[in-house]
């Protein structure tokens, strides 16, 4: 069994965690502290304007001398945590239309390049789901087509772009949310499609591009005719150790979504579900507001590898892998320089470029000004 201070470590690299405010206040530092977590993930309620956003990633990052993933959601469309501060970027779906290549991965690249600006080393995008009529009303324009191919062109191409802004990817909702009819964040979807059918459509995704993210996000559904129980993947030996690891042979993070989400918080307390979705085969667990959760989830993980030998070899496995991709990621090099006014105002006049190239769907030569700007 390691050291209890060698064991605390561990069990903070493997949580993403977020909160509320535009500043880290005493309590928050406190927090940070004394966790020392893997990451940090901000979203609009810690974003009003670019320095100050790049200081708090940078006061974050100030908490430990472990490189953090600082971390956003940014696909442009409906989820872009940065339209308010910089412009709003086109959604998957009007990108994906245009049929070009070249956009697809501009889209990457400019997106990249926003999060990089502002400090961010990590976009938990792009999104893998396919876009089947079932999840209409809740991924809305969210994915780029119900077809696996295409959906794996976008995919690939707009990796390829944030790679090139210096961005770690993320596929997300293993093993697919293209079949769900509610929203994870309230309530558990419950998807009945056999492993076969998902494995030529929804899980195609991550069989091809396994080695081009660094993440694979899990899913808090149930797919009851692959596993015979109600248990939602990110819970799930099955999906995670059995499919992900070893059918697919992914060997990059795997990382629960959110656990403050109504999807999981349906199956039990988040000391249970922190717990337990490591049991289960993830790397990584994400707490992405409350702190009273943060550290109840934090504090079961850690009480059950202090009592549970098996349990602790577990997390020192994972933290080890996280620790190995931290080491090797480019990423996680260096802190971009704050963001001077000219920076921002230029990357505003890219991202509006692109969203009215998208609309006309031919790339003109304004947009060759992203290479300009050296974050």
């Amino acid at each position: 069994m390691p050291n209890p201070d060698t064991l605390r470590r561990q069990v903070g690299q493997l949580l993403i965690l977020g909160f509320d405010g535009l500043h880290i206040d005493s309590k928050l530092r406190t927090t940070l502290s004394t966790l020392q977590p893997s990451g940090v993930i901000l979203f609009a309620r810690n974003i009003e304007e670019p320095r100050q956003t790049w200081q708090l990633l940078r006061d974050s990052q100030a908490s430990t001398p472990v490189p953090m993933f600082l971390c956003v959601d940014l696909e442009g469309g409906t989820v872009d945590r940065l339209k308010k501060v910089i412009a709003p970027a086109p959604s998957v779906e009007h990108v994906f239309a245009t049929g070009n290549r070249k956009l697809f991965r501009m889209h990457g690249h400019i997106l990249g390049l926003e999060a990089r600006a502002l400090g961010f080393n990590t976009d938990f995008a792009p999104v893998f789901d396919l876009g089947f009529e079932a999840s209409r009303s809740v991924l809305a324009g969210r994915t780029a087509s119900a077809d696996p191919d295409e959906t794996i062109l976008y995919a690939r191409e707009f990796l390829k772009g944030l790679k090139s802004a210096r961005v770690l990817g993320c596929g997300k909702h293993f093993p697919g949310l293209g079949e769900g009819n509610l929203d994870s964040h309230h309530a558990m979807p419950t998807i009945k499609k056999t492993l076969k059918a998902m494995w030529a459509q929804d899980l195609k995704p991550y069989r091809e591009l396994k080695n081009e993210i660094a993440f694979a996000m899990v899913a808090h559904a149930a797919y009851p005719e692959v596993t015979n129980d109600d248990l939602p993947a990110s819970l799930s030996r099955k999906w995670m150790q059995e499919i992900l690891r070893r059918k697919i042979g992914y060997r990059g993070l795997i990382i629960s979504d959110d656990l403050e989400m109504g999807g999981v918080l349906s199956t039990g307390q988040i000391e249970d579900v922190a717990v337990e979705t490591l049991r289960a085969g993830a790397d990584m667990f994400l707490v992405c507001h409350n702190q009273e959760l943060v550290w109840r989830g934090y504090e079961a993980v850690l009480r059950t590898a202090e009592r549970d030998r098996k349990f602790a070899a577990q997390v020192e496995r994972a933290a080890a892998r996280v620790l190995s991709v931290k080491k090797r990621s480019r990423e996680l090099r260096g802190f971009s320089a704050e963001p001077k006014a000219r920076v921002v105002e230029k990357l505003r006049r890219i991202v509006n470029n692109f969203t009215r190239i998208v609309g006309a769907g031919v790339i003109d030569d304004r947009l060759h000004t992203a290479q300009e700007i050296n974050v």
